[in-house]
Formats: C-alpha cells, structure tokens, sequence
C-alpha cells in the first residue's frame, strides 16, 4: 500500500479526494515532524514510532576489505502494536 491507495481508502469512507488527500497529508507531515523533534510518536493500534542514535562504529568497505570509520547517524524505529504480531 502506498499513499495513493491509502488516500483511495479514506476517500470511500469519508469525504473528497482532495480532502483525503489533505488529510492523510497532514498525517504524514505531522508524523515526520514529531520524528525531527525526537519524539515518542504511539499510533493505538499501530505501533510506536521513535528516534534512536547509532553510534559510530568502524566497519570495511566489502569492496577493498579497507577499514573505515562509520559516523553517529539517528534512525527511525518502529515498533508494531501486538495486534498486528498476532496471527
């Protein structure tokens, strides 16, 4: 599924497209915003959405087996509601 179709779907339900589309937009954003500020994002349901720091760390170049230096970077994290692990 992609936002297309996920526009697709509220548009069924609920209103217009281009309302949809303003919609799951402002979710998408609203999301990525809380993620910049490092928040703790819980979508009930769902699951949570974090930050978290990797840090740096040496590794090799696969290529030249050369050593080099891998810098800090932050990554998003998620973590699925038990809803969805159960089967």
């Amino acid at each position: 599924m992609n936002k297309k179709d996920l526009v697709e779907l509220v548009t069924k339900v609920t209103c217009t497209k281009k309302e949809a589309l303003d919609a799951v937009t402002t979710v998408i954003d609203s999301i990525k915003a809380g993620l910049r500020r490092e928040e703790r994002i819980t979508l009930s349901g769902l699951g949570t959405f974090s930050v978290k720091v990797r840090m740096a760390r040496m590794g090799r170049n696969p290529k030249t087996g050369e050593a080099v230096q891998i810098p800090t970077k932050k990554i998003v994290k998620f973590k699925p509601a038990e809803e969805i692990l159960e089967k």
